[in-house]
């Protein structure tokens, strides 16, 4: 490959990378903005149910030779997924998304991370260092003036903390998934947790009614799911280009995207402090992405 192919191969695989994390990122913020005037199990019915078209499209594209242990390692994964997502969504339609996005995106990337060194996996320097920025970056961003006490815990935080847990372990759960198995594991998890989130409706639907996405709010959650799919989508296709050690860091952009909708569509504001953790924040994603 000449050095000029090269060079428009990297170029490309970046802008694959942003569409991906603008996917991921847009489809985080779609999905807390339909929470806001919607019960997030209905809004998540929705998102999943257009997931799992496109999941089933994909599966179905790509060759497979599936094993009882993939599917049940995607069913699983699926449920994490989808217990993940509720929280951030519910997260984001109450707290600031430059402090709920980032932290569970922390949380969600050091999960895989605890889970390789326990298996005997050892990260490179720039993925310690990338740990500790995200670290730094957490304390920074969880943190908000407080007018009695000088500085508090930020709102969100623990939601934040826990959806980056089950995300972060749904992740874990994919891995353990052998690479004959194509796309049907996810498609098994859209199942799943399509199967959950309307358990969940149903059971709220018996205590009280259940606020269903309406107008602007179901479409709000269709895009949530429309963008949670083109995610998927373009992450195949730099897998099967092999491009994905260069997209990875670029993906971990995405919680910059959701933090950016909010402030432009949302109105949303940061203190100084907390905007310096975004920043952190994301060099650290990227330095254990790069790693």
């Amino acid at each position: 490959m000449s050095a000029a192919s090269a060079k428009l191969r990297v170029v490309a695989a970046v802008l694959l990378g942003l569409l991906i994390a603008a996917a991921f990122g847009s489809g985080d913020f779609a999905g807390g903005r339909a929470s806001v005037s919607a019960s997030t199990a209905a809004v998540l019915v929705i998102s999943q149910a257009c997931s799992v078209v496109g999941a089933l499209v994909l599966a179905i594209l790509v060759s497979a030779r599936i094993a009882p242990h993939d599917l049940a390692y995607g069913a699983i994964a699926g449920a994490a997924n989808i217990l993940g997502l509720g929280l951030l969504y519910q997260a984001l339609a109450r707290h600031a998304a430059g402090v709920v996005a980032p932290i569970t995106a922390v949380v969600g990337a050091a999960v895989p991370i605890a889970w390789g060194l326990v298996h005997g996996e050892r990260p490179s320097i720039l993925v310690w260092i990338g740990i500790t920025l995200a670290v730094v970056a957490g304390a920074l961003i969880a943190r908000e003036p407080d007018e009695t006490s000088g500085m508090s815990l930020a709102r969100g935080v623990p939601e934040a903390v826990a959806a980056g847990i089950a995300l972060g372990s749904s992740l874990v759960l994919y891995s353990e998934t052998s690479d004959r198995s194509g796309q049907w594991p996810v498609f098994v998890a859209r199942i799943c947790a399509l199967a959950l989130a309307a358990i969940a409706v149903a059971v709220l639907a018996r205590g009280r009614p259940v606020a269903l996405p309406r107008g602007s709010a179901r479409s709000l959650a269709i895009g949530a799911g429309l963008f949670d799919f083109t995610a998927t989508a373009l992450l195949l296709v730099a897998v099967r280009r092999e491009l994905l050690s260069i997209v990875a860091p670029v993906i971990s952009l995405a919680p910059a995207f959701t933090v950016l909708l909010a402030w432009r569509l949302a109105g949303e504001r940061l203190h100084a402090l907390q905007r310096a953790g975004l920043v952190v924040a994301l060099a650290g994603l990227v330095l254990v992405a790069i790693g």
